[in-house]
């Protein structure tokens, strides 16, 4: 049923639990997982960045460096469960670099993770994981997560 499937991870507790549910049911159906964390570019487009000198000290950089940790730690924990991996970090709108990465892979299920927030929150401020819900084509599994953790 699942030959290929996307992991979108931003490293938090709340992907971590989605982290693990994907190895799982890679290991499950001998599945390829794709891992992918996104750089957000607007995240740093957005600052300045006056107090640094060097662009490898600037915001761009920690980011990448989280991706690479995030990544890094998905693909020892999918080692031990003999699960074939294979990584990406991209820059760009998480939302649009979610969907184009699963098209272009033909991904059979993309896998997220969400914290459980009140409805208020949700109708101010929405989440990347809804947008993706309501702008993708592919099936998705959802791991939800308690905000409090």
């Amino acid at each position: 049923m699942y030959e290929t499937i996307l992991l979108a991870t931003d490293g938090t507790v709340a992907s971590e639990n989605a982290e693990s549910h994907a190895i799982d049911l890679a290991a499950a159906h001998d599945a390829v997982l794709h891992a992918l964390y996104v750089v957000d570019d607007s995240v740093y487009t957005a600052y300045s960045g006056d107090e640094y000198v060097d662009g490898s000290e600037g915001p761009e950089h920690g980011l990448e460096e989280r991706g690479r940790e995030t990544l890094d730690r998905i693909r020892a924990e999918a080692d031990r469960a003999d699960v074939e991996v294979v990584d990406a970090l991209e820059h760009g709108d998480p939302v649009e670099t979610i969907i184009e990465y699963g098209d272009a892979n033909d991904a059979d299920a993309v896998v997220l993770g969400t914290k459980r927030r009140p409805a208020e929150y949700r109708a101010l401020l929405g989440s990347i994981t809804d947008r993706v819900l309501r702008l993708t084509t592919r099936p998705a599994i959802v791991v939800k997560t308690d905000a409090d953790e």
